[in-house]
C-alpha cells in the first residue's frame, strides 16, 4: 500500500476512531437485514463484493472500475444505478475528468483526498461524502453516483440524477377554464420547482425526510416561515417523523397515516396536482406535502368549503364566481338528497306533490312491482357499477360503455316494467350533479351517503332527510383538520374571512388571510386596492 494511502488512513482513525456499527446508530429504515453491519474498510475489490452481495448483483448496479489520474493510475471504481442516473453527465463530468487526468495528480497525493476532489476536481454540485454503507445504499438507490477509491475509507456522493419522466402536463382530475395548464409529475425535484417558481421566496421552507422503512420514499414538507402557523407546522413535522411503516407508494399512504380522524367520509386533507393551487394555499397559511413518485400534493389544514373551490374562481370576476359556486353547492345537495327527496315524496308526503304531476307519476308506478326505494336503490347501484366500470376500462371503451350502458339500460328498465320513467330522470339528475363537484375526495361522499338518506327517507319520509342532515352537519363540526375547525370560517364564524366560502368577495376585499391558519402575518395586501376609474372628462382620480 503505497505510503499516502497509510498515511490517509491513520489520519482518519485518529479523528473518528473506530468506526461505529451502522445498524446499531440512526433507523436504518428495517433494511438493517440486508446492508452489511462491518465497517466499509478501504480495499476495493472487498468493497465491489461486499455492494454485488448485497444487491444481489442485480443488473442495474453499474460499477465502471477505473484508474484515476495520469501517473498514480489509482484504481478506483464508479458506480450507479441504470435508470437512475444522467448518463451523459457521468460520462463527460465525471469520467473524463477522473480517468488519465494529469491535473488531479496532485489531489490523489493529498491527506485528504476525498475532501480534495470534491472541492477542485469534480465539477458537478451535490457532492458529499459517505462514510457508512447505509448512506452509501441511500445515496445510489436515490439516483446518485458513488465514486470508491483503493486504500481510501468512505466515498463520495455525486448528483447525478437523471432517467426518464413524464413531461409536465395540464392536470386531468382538476380541468380549468382559465389558469395555467402546468400540473405536477411524478418527480420530487419538478414539483418543488414548480412551486418555486410560483413564490419566490426564500421564506418559502423545505424540510426533507424519508419515510417507508424498505422503499425510503422522499417526502417533502413545504411552508412559509412566518406566514404559516407554527403550532400547525410543529403538529405536522411530528406527525411525519412518528410514522414507521414498511412502503410509501403515493402521497395517499401519508394523507391515511396523518389525518386526524380515521372514521368519517370526509376528506380532512386537500390534494391537488396543481402547482398554482398548492403555491394559494401556502400563501393562505397552510402547509404542503410533496412525495416522490406521486403527482399529487397534500395540502393541510383543510376545512370543508375548501373542497368546492376551483382554481379558475380566482381567475375570474367575483360575481361569475360566486354564482358558480353556488351551482356548485346545489349540485352536491342534489347528489346527496336527491333520490331520497323523491322517495321521501311518493311514499309519504304525496300532498306536497302538485296534482297533476301526481296522477302522472301515479300511473308510471301502477305497473312498477317494487317499492319506491327498491327502485332507488337498484338503479343507484347499477349507476354507480357502470360508473365504475367505465373508469377501469381502457379511455374509448370506458366512455363507450358509459354512456351506451346507461341509455340502454334505463330505456330498458323501463319498457320492461322494472322501474318507472321518473325514477330514471331523478337517478341520470342526481349522477349529472354528482359531477359538478371540483374535488372527487368530496363527491364520493355524496355517493356513499345517499344510500343512508335513502333508507331514512324510506322509514321516516322528510322526518328522516331533516334527522340525517342534522346528523351530518354534527359530523362536520365535530371534525378538525390538524387542530382547525372543518367548517371554518362558518362555524366558527370568522368575519373577515367570509367572504371566500360560498360567495367569493372581490379580491382587493380579501385583504385577511384566515385567521385559524395564519395567526402571525393576517394582511396580504394593503389598504385602498379597490380599482377607481378616472374621472369623467379623462380627469386623473
Amino acid at each position: 500500500m503505497p505510503f499516502w494511502w497509510s498515511k490517509y488512513l491513520k489520519s482518519v482513525k485518529k479523528n473518528q476512531g473506530e468506526q461505529e456499527n451502522p445498524t446499531h446508530g440512526e433507523d436504518t429504515g428495517g433494511t438493517a437485514a440486508n446492508i452489511p453491519a462491518q465497517t466499509m474498510g478501504t480495499d476495493l475489490k472487498t468493497q465491489i463484493e461486499q455492494l454485488k452481495k448485497t444487491t444481489g448483483n442485480s443488473s442495474d448496479i453499474v460499477i465502471h472500475e477505473i484508474k484515476m489520474g495520469s501517473k498514480a493510475n489509482v484504481p478506483a471504481a464508479v458506480i450507479c444505478v441504470d435508470g437512475l442516473d444522467d448518463s451523459l453527465m457521468i460520462n463527460e463530468n465525471l469520467l473524463e475528468v477522473l480517468m488519465a487526468n494529469p491535473k488531479i495528480d496532485p489531489y490523489l497525493d493529498s491527506d485528504n483526498v476525498l475532501d480534495d476532489l470534491m472541492k477542485h476536481a469534480i465539477k458537478i454540485g451535490g457532492v458529499k461524502t459517505v462514510m457508512n454503507w447505509n448512506d452509501l445504499f441511500a445515496e445510489l438507490l436515490s439516483g446518485q453516483t458513488i465514486l470508491l477509491i483503493d486504500g481510501v475509507y468512505g466515498g463520495l456522493s455525486i448528483s447525478t440524477r437523471g432517467g426518464e419522466q413524464r413531461s409536465i402536463e395540464e392536470p386531468s382530475t382538476e380541468v380549468t377554464v382559465r389558469g395555467p395548464r402546468e400540473g405536477f409529475t411524478e418527480s420530487l425535484r419538478v414539483n418543488t420547482a414548480l412551486i418555486r417558481k410560483r413564490i419566490k421566496n426564500p421564506n418559502l421552507w423545505l424540510e426533507s425526510y424519508k419515510i417507508g422503512e424498505v422503499t425510503r420514499t422522499d417526502v417533502v414538507l413545504m411552508y412559509i416561515k412566518g406566514i404559516a402557523n407554527d403550532k400547525v407546522v410543529e403538529e405536522a413535522r411530528k406527525r411525519l417523523q412518528t410514522l414507521k411503516i414498511d412502503a410509501i407508494l403515493e402521497s395517499g399512504y401519508i394523507e391515511q397515516l396523518i389525518e386526524d380522524k380515521t372514521f368519517t367520509i370526509f376528506p380532512t386533507i386537500y390534494h391537488s396536482e396543481r402547482p398554482d393551487v398548492v403555491a394559494a394555499n401556502l400563501l393562505e397559511g397552510r402547509f404542503a406535502i410533496i412525495v416522490d413518485g406521486s403527482p399529487f400534493a397534500l395540502v393541510a389544514p383543510a376545512v370543508f368549503i375548501q373542497f368546492f373551490q376551483s382554481a379558475d374562481d380566482y381567475y375570474m370576476r367575483f360575481d361569475i364566481a360566486t354564482a358558480i359556486r353556488f351551482l356548485r353547492v346545489l349540485g352536491y345537495l342534489i347528489s346527496l338528497i336527491g333520490p331520497a327527496t323523491y322517495v321521501a315524496a311518493t311514499t309519504f308526503h304525496q300532498e306536497m306533490i302538485p296534482t297533476q304531476l301526481v296522477f302522472t307519476l301515479t300511473g308510471q308506478r301502477e305497473a312498477i312491482p317494487f317499492p319506491a326505494f327498491v327502485e332507488a336503490i337498484v338503479m343507484e347501484i347499477t349507476f354507480e357499477i357502470l360508473r365504475e366500470a367505465g373508469l377501469r376500462l381502457p379511455r374509448p371503451i370506458g366512455q363507450t360503455v358509459s354512456i351506451v350502458g346507461a341509455l340502454v339500460i334505463g330505456q330498458a328498465a323501463v319498457q320492461a316494467g322494472l322501474v318507472s320513467a321518473a325514477m330514471v330522470i331523478v337517478v341520470s339528475i342526481t349522477a349529472i350533479a354528482s359531477f359538478a363537484t371540483p374535488s372527487f375526495s368530496i363527491a364520493i361522499s355524496a355517493r356513499l351517503f345517499r344510500f343512508v338518506f335513502m333508507l331514512l327517507a324510506a322509514t321516516f319520509g322528510f322526518y328522516g332527510i331533516i334527522i340525517g342532515m342534522i346528523a351530518l352537519v354534527v359530523h362536520l363540526c365535530s371534525l378538525r383538520s390538524f387542530g382547525v375547525p372543518y367548517t371554518t370560517p362558518i362555524a366558527p364564524l370568522v368575519r373577515q374571512n367570509i367572504g371566500d366560502t360560498v360567495f367569493r368577495a372581490p379580491i382587493w376585499s380579501m385583504s385577511a388571510r384566515p385567521r385559524l391558519l395564519s395567526q402571525k402575518n393576517i394582511v396580504r395586501q394593503g389598504e385602498n386596492q379597490r380599482p377607481m376609474p378616472p374621472k369623467k372628462n379623462g380627469e386623473p382620480s
